[in-house]
């Protein structure tokens, strides 16, 4: 099961701030936006689920932190895509010029902007088929230069980029490195288990 879809179109849709409103008014529910409109109620993830991304995203500020190449975002941020969709990664990564182009009003609500660099981390409930497709038709079809999709059951991290190109690493005693878009960045796979 990954999301239950409500259909809002009988409506005429959300606009951006009406969806932020909703998001705003139920903060005990996760939602996303797809980019047709349709309005995605999210399951929590198991306890599993929450440690390993809370790990993920501890590796990534802590690189920002000695880095300071921009903004690191947990699970809980959503962003506005070109497409018209409202997602929230596990975690993600927009550099800061990028960043800095935003409105203070942008950064409060879903910005507008496409992260660089997102983590997808699969929970139990979560079907692989699914996720690549998120990715590549939502993330990467945005902007996204460089996308992850983290599978700790089978112990593989899939590698996607822009350019199109794929790549995998199998087994969690391996890193794997943020590439040209988070310089000097390798996630420790071990601590994911």
């Amino acid at each position: 099961m990954e999301a239950i879809t409500l259909d809002v179109s009988a409506i005429g849709g959300l606009t951006d701030d009406e969806f932020f409103m909703l998001c705003a008014s139920n903060k005990m529910l996760r939602m996303e936006r797809t980019a047709q409109g349709e309005i995605m109620l999210l399951h929590p993830t198991g306890t599993g689920s929450g440690y390993r991304n809370s790990d993920l995203n501890a590796q990534l500020a802590y690189w920002n932190k000695r880095y300071r190449q921009g903004m690191v975002f947990d699970s809980s941020a959503g962003f506005t895509l070109p497409s018209g969709a409202v997602r929230s990664p596990d975690a993600s990564f927009v550099l800061q010029e990028r960043w800095d182009v935003l409105s203070e009003e942008q950064k409060e609500k879903f910005a507008p902007v496409c992260p660089d660099f997102i983590a997808e981390l699969r929970s139990k409930n979560d079907s692989v088929e699914y996720l690549q497709h998120k990715i590549r038709e939502e993330w990467l079809r945005n902007g996204c230069r460089l996308a992850w999709l983290i599978d700790p059951f089978d112990e593989i991290v899939y590698i996607y980029r822009q350019d199109s190109t794929e790549s995998r690493v199998e087994g969690f005693d391996n890193t794997v490195s943020g590439e040209d878009v988070l310089p000097n960045f390798i996630l420790e796979l071990h601590d994911l288990r």
